[in-house]
């Protein structure tokens, strides 16, 4: 993350903190190719021009209060924020060195009160050694795997193909609202256990049938999350554990 206003890289803080902080914030998602378009695109536009003018397709991935795409565009439409603000988060990333497979994209948190962007984002991240061996042992169980994020839709798009995941199990960009949704409807056919990691996923683990809270990332998380949930794991291999 990039905090605008002192141009620092704040990789050390989390998105859904900063925004159940400050309830007029919203996180939204560029549904483009961070190194295919953003890193190529003319970096003195503002961020509202690079959509507007390219018809870029947005979501919004997570906010304390329901907002519009209509709302996020008019809220953006007279803040200085340039794409060379994305493009350095970008790079952020990259330097990291983290596996393709999961890089989640780019976007921004706007202030829809104030109409200006707070911080620009891009998200990496390496998977986790134990996940492909635990969706292979689920698999064995005859168990149907789905993906619900807020990440966009072409990370999502490799993660499942790495993971070997149909694609049409996959759900991308999914708000905290959608995914209690998506648990809902998966409800009416399976039991459904939800295994989360984060705020933006109490509504859905409140939803299952088994509400599963992973800490493996190392994330200090608030403590409505833990409260959410029905089971708290530090490894995600301890699922193949679960009496489900």
């Amino acid at each position: 993350m990039k905090h605008i206003k002192t141009g620092e890289i704040c990789d050390h803080l989390n998105s859904m903190d900063v925004i159940d902080y400050t309830p007029d914030l919203a996180l939204v998602v560029l549904q483009t190719d961070p190194g295919k378009c953003l890193l190529n695109a003319q970096s003195r536009q503002t961020i509202y021009e690079f959509i507007t003018r390219n018809k870029v397709s947005f979501d919004i991935s997570y906010s304390y209060q329901d907002y519009t795409k209509k709302e996020v565009l008019k809220a953006l439409e007279n803040d200085n924020s340039t794409l060379k603000d994305i493009q350095d988060t970008i790079q952020a990333v990259i330097d990291k060195d983290y596996d393709v497979e999961i890089c989640s994209g780019s976007g921004f948190i706007i202030d829809m009160a104030r109409g200006q962007v707070e911080f620009t984002i891009s998200s990496g991240g390496r998977i986790f050694p134990e996940v492909r061996s635990v969706v292979e042992y689920l698999k064995k169980k005859e168990v149907s795997i789905f993906i619900a994020s807020g990440d966009r839709k072409g990370s999502l798009k490799q993660l499942a193909s790495y993971l070997s995941i149909p694609p049409e199990n996959v759900f991308p960009t999914a708000d905290t609202r959608r995914k209690k949704e998506i648990v809902a409807e998966l409800k009416k056919k399976y039991q459904v256990m939800m295994v989360g990691n984060g705020s933006n996923d109490i509504l859905a683990l409140k939803e299952a049938d088994l509400g599963v809270l992973t800490t493996q990332q190392k994330e200090d998380l608030p403590q409505k999350v833990y409260d959410a949930a029905d089971v708290i794991i530090e490894n995600i291999e301890e699922i193949k554990n679960l009496d489900f």
